[in-house]
């Protein structure tokens, strides 16, 4: 438990620190985000392409389709998200993208084909008052950055739901091999137009940039074999407090009552929905052992086997 909680945090400062690098270089040369990701996902590809070789795993998925909607779902999101962090301030764009699990459970009928219980549409409303606060909007001059780091939400929201699809199917393995490969190749085409040669100091903020967003990959991942699912989703929140401290430091950030308030109203309904659901998923696992163990018994009784 300690150990996936010391995990989640580092993960957690991780992801908001290439937000701080990925500004310091939008704001200091006319290198765009979407240049700064293509980085991301080809460094992601070639790590992944190596280990794959050298563990002699198959890079063939069993379910193709799911394995392409992630990765395009998950680059278009990535893309959007690191938009936004170079058009609002790294406060606004971390808070806004930790939507994404209220999202995922109101998509998640429709896509998992998952009952989701009325609460979770209550945290739902929760999380979108949160967002209006926190963009204040008076629809003359709503900044571009906020949209673009809300709709990466929405869309990571598409994106777990596929790959929690995905993982039923394929390992983790193959599914992240194909969301860095096809994310590269997605993220040059839309790059391409626009791309400027990285020079001087922009080069170390990118590179510092590729190796925190990579820890943070790789803390999340192992993190979640110590922890459940609700109390990880409360750490991995912590990332929005990681932003703030850092936005206000290195870049002044603003911050108001009513940022204060939103980020609150969307730390309360990512853990509320997370622990609820962490409920839902044990009682329904409790049912089912019981029910199964029930079977067993009858079964043995009447010397049926059950395979």
């Amino acid at each position: 438990m300690r150990r996936g909680i010391l995990y989640l945090a580092f993960s957690a400062l991780a992801i908001a620190l290439s937000t701080v690098f990925a500004k310091l270089i939008t704001e200091n040369s006319a290198v765009p985000a979407i240049e700064i990701t293509f980085f991301r996902f080809l460094s992601g590809a070639v790590i992944i392409t190596v280990y794959i070789v050298a563990r002699g795993l198959s890079f063939q998925p069993n379910r193709f389709k799911y394995v392409i909607l992630r990765s395009v779902f998950n680059a278009v999101a990535v893309l959007l998200f690191f938009t936004g962090v170079q058009f609002t301030t790294i406060t606004n764009a971390n808070m806004l993208n930790m939507t994404y699990p209220v999202f995922v459970f109101a998509i998640a009928p429709f896509i998992n084909r998952e009952r989701t219980h009325l609460r979770n549409y209550l945290y739902l409303v929760l999380s979108i008052t949160g967002v209006y606060l926190i963009i204040a909007p008076d629809f003359g001059s709503i900044n571009p950055g906020d949209i673009f780091a809300l709709l990466s939400g929405i869309v990571a929201g598409f994106a777990v739901s596929i790959l929690r699809e995905a993982r039923k199917y394929d390992s983790s393995i193959v599914i992240l091999f194909y969301l860095m490969v096809l994310g590269s190749v997605i993220n040059f085409l839309v790059m391409a137009p626009f791309f400027v040669p990285p020079e001087g100091v922009i080069i170390v903020y990118l590179l510092l940039y590729v190796i925190v967003s990579l820890m943070g990959q790789f803390f999340i991942t192992v993190g979640y074999r110590y922890i459940d699912a609700a109390p990880g989703s409360l750490i991995s929140a912590s990332r929005i407090v990681f932003a703030v401290l850092l936005g206000i430091i290195i870049f002044s950030d603003p911050f108001s009552w009513e940022i204060a308030l939103g980020g609150l109203f969307i730390v309360v309904s990512l853990t509320g929905v997370s622990r609820f659901n962490e409920m839902v998923r044990n009682f329904t696992r409790e049912r089912r052992t019981i029910k199964g163990n029930f079977n067993v018994i009858v079964d043995s009784s009447e010397k049926i086997q059950i395979f």
